[in-house]
């Protein structure tokens, strides 16, 4: 059956597109580079590249015209309260902006697209997105199942390598490897600058994976006593070099305690709050690991909490 595939220009919808294509045929795969005005030439004909290499069908939709369609039409909604004599205004924040982007991309395109051939479109979400909400509910949470929706995004690297080394040939050009990885939602996102997405990839799938896959799954209060005693790069098995000393230390990333519980905490209140909200409602998953969303991990709808021995922690670490 038909299998349409918004292609980005990025690794995950690249690896999901060469999955598709080993799977189906390239004849039944449809791939989509949908650009905005925040879309780089470089990503575009990244996805160009990636769908001659794979002999998969491919057409470009621009989505600038619609999403400021979007935009002029709500934003300064009025509405109007007659039983109270009020009236509030609608005004799109620089985030919903992005988010429509997102939404109308697979909402709109894809979904049409894929309708009209009588088939499907991919989901190409991977599970460090997954776990902190890096996604645009009823946009790219969408589709038909979540290939890589169990596999880390440094997987999506390995498995994306793993591909052109068993074809031998490039069936996802090396290219694409070497690009920053990016939401390119806004202009703040550039990859041609050098800007790409809040995550420091490498280090947040150790850390996100020790919340999810671990028997015993860990929790601030722990990943903070690591921190504190000096055992992080141990515990989250930081890469190691030809001499076996760790090629970075955590003082690398964060060059404060402070921007380290920031961090800390900034994505575990999205991985127990808006990313679960996210998660209860996104496509079935295609589960390799010993806990996939939806599957062997189980949740909740509850509230983000932090433990009494945390706090002390965090209080003796930055007052």
């Amino acid at each position: 059956f038909p299998v349409t595939i918004g292609a980005s220009g990025g690794v995950d919808s690249a690896v999901s597109a060469a999955l598709h294509m080993i799977a189906l045929g390239s004849h039944n795969v449809y791939l989509v580079n949908m650009p905005s005005n925040c879309n780089s030439i470089t990503t575009i004909n990244a996805s160009a590249l990636l769908a001659k290499a794979l002999g998969v069908n491919y057409v470009t939709v621009p989505i600038q015209d619609s999403v400021d369609y979007t935009i002029n039409q709500i934003n300064d909604v009025e509405f109007n309260n007659d039983l109270f004599g009020t009236t509030s205004h609608v005004r799109l924040s620089p985030l919903d902006i992005e988010n429509i982007q997102a939404r109308d991309r697979s909402s709109r395109v894809l979904s049409a697209i894929s309708s009209a051939l009588t088939g499907v479109f991919s989901n190409n979400g991977n599970k460090t997105e997954l776990t902190v909400g890096y996604c645009t509910l009823y946009g790219d949470v969408c589709g038909y199942m979540a290939v890589l929706g169990d596999l880390w995004k440094s997987d999506v690297y390995l498995l994306g390598k793993y591909i052109n080394y068993i074809n031998g040939t490039e069936l996802i050009p090396s290219s694409i490897f070497d690009l920053i990885p990016s939401a390119e939602l806004s202009m703040d996102q550039s990859v041609d600058e050098g800007k790409g997405d809040p995550l420091v990839y490498w280090y947040h799938d150790r850390l996100f994976r020790s919340w999810v896959e671990d028997w015993n799954r860990k929790s601030p209060e722990e990943i903070l006593e690591w921190y504190v005693n000096g055992t992080i790069e141990s515990k989250l098995a930081f890469p190691l070099n030809e001499f076996g000393e760790y090629q970075y230390t955590i003082n690398d990333i964060f060059s404060t305690p402070i921007d380290f519980v920031d961090d800390l905490e900034n994505w575990w209140k999205k991985f127990k709050g808006m990313g679960l909200v996210k998660r209860v409602q996104s496509p079935p998953i295609l589960a390799v690991s010993k806990r996939a969303f939806g599957f062997d991990y189980r949740e909740s709808l509850n509230c983000c909490m932090f433990t009494s021995r945390y706090y002390e922690l965090k209080n003796k670490l930055i007052g």
